[in-house]
């Protein structure tokens, strides 16, 4: 996955001092390559990149040897990223740190994992964060080039891949070549802030010409897209929830195209998923685009139209 060097740097400068700076010393070998940064309480800081992670030396080498004297991730170091990402105000983002993860400036993410503080409606809290994995946003311009002309121009589409298979990197930038190449109304729904990455109401990465809706719970935002915006198509990511088959049916009934993702990696996890069945039995999706992996983030692996399988 292609990263520039402002990225993996904006996104370092989210990490405590000693951490940031060890990492920004091997900015070039990182760049352009580096997925996620993870802090665990003292334990080696790691840098997952593709299908290898690597570690730092003492002396600030890259190696991918998990042993010998590596930087360490200390306890100081876990609490002072934990205040940094929460821009030293945790409750401000209590309701994100509940749902385990945290949006940051430029579409970054930081997935936070310690203690649950635990009552009769679930968790109400994490306390004790003891891990940390900064997933580092990456645009690649052209990436959906090719699947868009694949496409075509009708139906609704279901891009599906595991987890770092690029997903919301494909999704940007075909939201990106529909509003401009297409010519299309596009509404972009991006509940968690990883696609448009908006600051002050202004995207930070490039989606074109989208009507963005930043920080609305999915289905509710869909809904206002369609009063509101008269979209040809609504883009939004990791869709699944219970609360989201209404939302499908309410764009297939209005003749809107829906290009959503879906965590599966292949037509059997997919077709046999508990969690996205109800969603399939819409019959709102023509295609279903599987990605090639975490390895070949942003690579599409196979495009298999409704009529070629169904849903059991």
């Amino acid at each position: 996955m292609k990263l520039n060097v402002n990225k993996f740097a904006q996104a370092a400068g989210c990490l405590s001092p000693p951490v940031q700076a060890a990492l920004l010393r091997q900015a070039a070998f990182f760049n352009g390559i580096a997925q996620d940064i993870r802090l665990r309480a003292e334990r080696p800081v790691a840098v997952a990149c593709g299908g290898k992670t690597y570690f730092l030396t003492r002396a600030g080498n890259p190696t991918d040897l998990p042993c010998g004297d590596l930087l360490t991730a200390h306890r100081e170091d876990v609490d002072a990223t934990f205040q940094r990402i929460c821009n030293y105000s945790v409750y401000a983002r209590q309701k994100e740190i509940v749902n385990g993860f945290i949006t940051l400036s430029g579409g970054h993410r930081a997935g936070i994992c310690g203690t649950a503080v635990l009552n009769d409606n679930g968790i109400t809290n994490i306390r004790a964060v003891s891990s940390i994995n900064l997933r580092i946003a990456g645009e690649r311009k052209g990436c959906a080039k090719g699947l868009y002309e694949s496409i075509g121009s009708r139906g609704s589409v279901l891009i599906c891949g595991e987890p770092c298979s690029g997903k919301t990197t494909v999704l940007r930038d075909l939201a990106r070549t529909l509003s401009i190449d297409g010519g299309q109304n596009v509404s972009l729904i991006d509940e968690r802030g990883e696609l448009a990455a908006v600051c002050d109401g202004v995207p930070q990465n490039d989606v074109g010409l989208c009507d963005v809706f930043d920080g609305y719970p999915k289905g509710e935002a869909i809904r206002q897209a369609l009063r509101t915006m008269s979209p040809q198509v609504v883009i939004c990511d990791e869709i699944g929830g219970k609360s989201d088959v209404a939302a499908v049916r309410d764009c297939l009934h209005r003749g809107v195209r829906l290009i959503a993702t879906a965590h599966a990696r292949n037509e059997t996890e997919l077709f046999g998923s508990v969690h996205l069945k109800e969603i399939l039995q819409t019959g709102a999706f023509a295609t279903f685009v599987f990605l090639s992996g975490r390895n070949r983030a942003g690579e599409v692996s196979a495009v298999v139209r409704a009529g070629e399988r169904r849903a059991a």
